[in-house]
Order: structure tokens, then sequence, then C-alpha cells
């Protein structure tokens, strides 16, 4: 079953290419990933969304999503309100709409 994770981003200020640089590649790393897009959600705002081939396969892509975290930590904010510098949600698709 098709699922998705979601993570909100606030990177620094000047640190936006850094930050985009750093997923240009995640296709190759992150097996099981069908499709993922980078939207700016406001000011230094980001949100990636992406689409996984199955709970099972999000999963296990976790260690290498970290590692791309990794990768970039020292382009982001902490976001506030005690939730760091990310906040990821995901899980499978109950609902398809179209």
């Amino acid at each position: 079953m098709t699922a998705f994770n979601v993570v909100r981003f606030k990177v620094k200020a000047g640190m936006e290419d850094a930050f985009l640089d750093a997923h240009r590649t995640i296709a190759e790393g992150w097996p099981g990933l069908r499709h993922a897009n980078i939207i700016k959600t406001g000011d230094g705002r980001f949100c990636i969304i992406a689409e996984w081939e199955s709970s099972d396969r999000l999963v296990a892509a976790r260690p290498q999503m970290i590692a791309t975290l990794d990768s970039f930590r020292a382009t982001l904010e902490d976001l506030g309100g005690g939730l760091g510098l990310t906040d990821p949600v995901g899980g499978p698709v109950v609902l398809a709409i179209k």
C-alpha cells in the first residue's frame, strides 16, 4: 500500500541552495521512493512531500533519510514549540482521491 511522509523545515537565511542541493540525489539513496517534491511554504520555510511504494519501504529508508538530514542539518533553524529542527509525519494512504 502506498505511503507518504511529510517533513517541515526552517532554513537559515542564505542557506536555501545548500538545503535544496542536499536533496537533488535522494532518489538514488532512498530505495522505495516513488516521487518527492519540496515546496516553499514561506520565508525560509520548506516542506518535503514524498511518496513511497509502501509503509515498509518508508520505514526501511529512515537510515538513509537521517543520513541525508545529517548532510544539511547545519542549514536548519529550530522550528520552535519544542519541535527541534524538523517536523516529520508519515503513514499509509487511507483514501486516494485522484
